[in-house]
């Protein structure tokens, strides 16, 4: 027998492998096979001649032979009626393999195994002070990722309490907050909305290497891949950004979460009026690509406006208010089944009707005809007695949200200036987002109490309209304006400012919130480095680093020792530079493994509240 004939006698085994008609549906079994399908894979072993040809030996394990599997039953003398055979196609090719049999499209760029943990905290440093945002290759982590040690803690609101239900608002780097969530979120975060730097050279993501691009895609990969994890089952991501980087993201996210699992992309209107400078296009849009964890799950919240439309214009004896349409359907492909006779109320037969030769059919069954009686009004019309069908006001469906989202229904980015303008008095953002657009985000991904996350928190639009809609929000944001910006502003919130959505809601002030930051070591030396003014400044550092500092464990002190006559010939910000350099990255703040050792300096308050943080 050949053997072709034996393998597909093989499949006929796996009814799931089989068509209608008995036929083996060969695409289906290709799919299988490129995701090493248990079912597939044992009826293979289980025929001699399949396994020899198919699998080979290496020391104890059996492996199973991919390439040649698909080249042999994709070939034209394999089910020889099929059109999928090799001749018949036209596609994409990488190697002698089509596009379309590979398991997944992946970018790939370079630094993409790295890790970029992006230390930089004031917004005013972006052009100089960028030096300390290091990629770290896999291998050179070690602590990095690692929970760390939570200090400052702050109550605001009518709480002095940390628990598993408080407002977060966290300061530090927001890589290492991610994981320092993953204890005890991970699997419980609804919504993660973020507002992500764009790349744009002029949005504090610059970086003195030749691969800004390829930076940019690490430092959004790092933490994508860590928020999947805190999201629940049924949760949903949103990542607002510009066409820069759109395309590159899309395929990023593609990969991390699957592409059956994109939901959509919004395009959303940010701008009100065009730009009369502008070189070729007058931008008015940014992009919101949205990512389910699994589709399978998601669900989104519609709302059903109070006010019931005019044409709800009937109402039936029980008070409820309708609107007629009728039963009959013109024209389209006419189903027998939905060609018979009604019975109207003077007892005539009535079919659907002929129209300048156009044939019509009821819209119902027979069956279903005879279930919704009901629901079935008779007018009659010039031409006779015609049914028709109620439609209830109280069954009406919520319109789906649109694609398109306009300045009109959501604000710009003018109206969310202006927002922070009259909470502060002043322009501390060029680009923060208006509440009604978080609001119509967390309407539709979330119900009261869901906890939403956002870790690009800058002015704090997401927190404040999630407590305003009463959700349980953490913010997390590494700039130092977070104490003079993003606090300030859930105070208000919590005083009852009336700005933003807050009449739309009725929002009338209270809750609570709960500041705290990552408690930091290496940290503290990056930013005296940044902070100092001359070169004298920096020695001073140096010599603290010497005795309190980790540093890498490849630097020679010695050596270093010896360069400082070479390092004060450079330019300040080099000095800074090759200073960063000798830190230990894994050591920017304290791991909770390490709290107990005194070098660390970790007092009996920082411990008990890290205690009840992580058990919380």
């Amino acid at each position: 027998m050949e053997l072709k004939t034996i393998l597909e006698n093989t499949l006929r085994k796996e009814p799931n492998f089989l068509t209608d008609k008995g036929e083996v549906k060969k695409w289906v079994v290709i799919n299988k096979a490129q995701n090493y399908d248990e079912t597939l894979l044992e009826i293979l072993l289980n025929e001699p001649r399949l396994k020899a040809l198919f699998f080979k030996e290496i020391g104890a394990a059996t492996v199973f032979n991919l390439n040649l599997f698909t080249d042999f039953i994709e070939q034209k003398a394999f089910l020889p009626d099929s059109y999928t055979g090799f001749p018949n196609k036209i596609g994409l090719q990488i190697g002698d393999r089509f596009l379309r049999q590979r398991n997944e499209v992946a970018l790939v760029w370079p630094y993409k195994d790295c890790v970029l943990e992006g230390g930089q905290s004031r917004e005013e440093d972006s052009r100089k002070e960028i030096f300390f945002n290091e990629l770290l290759a896999q291998d050179e982590i070690t602590q990095l990722l690692e929970p760390k040690v939570i200090t400052n803690v702050q109550y605001f609101g009518d709480t002095k309490e940390l628990t598993p239900t408080s407002n977060l608002l966290i300061k530090g780097n927001n890589l290492l907050a991610l994981h320092s969530l993953k204890k005890q979120f991970t699997g419980k975060v609804k919504l993660i909305y973020i507002d992500p730097p764009y790349n744009t050279g002029n949005d504090g993501f610059r970086y003195n290497d030749s691969f800004n691009h390829s930076s940019w895609l690490t430092f959004m990969k790092n933490r994508l891949e860590v928020a999947k994890t805190l999201l629940s089952d049924d949760g949903v991501l949103w990542i607002n950004l510009d066409d820069g980087e759109l395309h590159y993201l899309k395929i990023l996210c593609d990969e991390i979460f699957r592409r059956e699992n994109f939901v959509g992309s919004i395009i959303w209107e940010k701008s009100d009026s065009p730009r009369m400078d502008a070189t070729f296009f007058s931008v008015r849009h940014d992009s919101i690509l949205v990512y389910a964890k699994n589709m399978k799950f998601l669900e989104f919240y519609l709302e059903i406006e109070d006010e019931v439309p005019e044409h709800y214009s009937k109402t039936d004896d029980k008070g409820r208010s309708y609107y007629l349409k009728p039963l009959r359907v013109m024209g389209g492909n006419i189903s027998e089944s939905l060609y018979f006779p009604m019975i109207s109320p003077d007892s005539t037969e009535v079919y659907p009707l002929e129209n300048n030769g156009s044939k019509s059919c009821w819209r119902w069954s027979e069956k279903k005809v005879n279930g919704e009686k009901e629901r079935i009004e008779w007018v009659n019309g010039k031409k006779g007695w015609n049914p028709y069908f109620r439609i209830y006001a109280e069954n009406r469906r919520a319109t789906p949200s649109e694609t398109i989202w306009t300045h009109q229904e959501v604000g710009s980015n003018r109206t969310s200036k202006n927002e922070i303008r009259n909470l502060f008095g002043r322009d501390d953002f060029q680009t923060p987002k208006p509440e009604k657009l978080l609001q119509r985000i967390i309407q539709l991904s979330t119900q009261e109490s869901d906890i939403v996350l956002d870790f690009h928190v800058g002015s704090g639009t997401t927190c404040a309209v999630a407590h305003k809609m009463g959700r349980q929000y953490i913010g997390i944001e590494q700039m130092d304006y977070i104490e003079t910006v993003t606090v300030e502003r859930l105070k208000k919130v919590i005083e009852g400012e009336q700005g933003g959505i807050s009449k739309t809601v009725n929002w009338q002030g209270g809750g609570s919130f709960v500041y705290l930051e990552l408690k930091k070591y290496n940290e503290a030396f990056v930013e005296k480095i940044r902070d100092a003014q001359s070169t004298e400044a920096l020695l001073e550092v140096w010599e603290d680093m010497k005795g309190r500092s980790f540093m890498n464990y490849n630097t020679d002190l010695k050596a270093q020792e010896q360069a400082i006559a070479e390092l004060k010939t450079h330019t300040l910000e080099i000095q800074k530079e090759k200073l960063v350099s000798i830190l230990d990255k894994n050591q920017l703040y304290v791991s909770l493994s390490n709290m107990d050792d005194a070098q660390y300096g970790i007092t009996e308050e920082e411990k008990a509240i890290t205690k009840a943080f992580y058990e919380s």
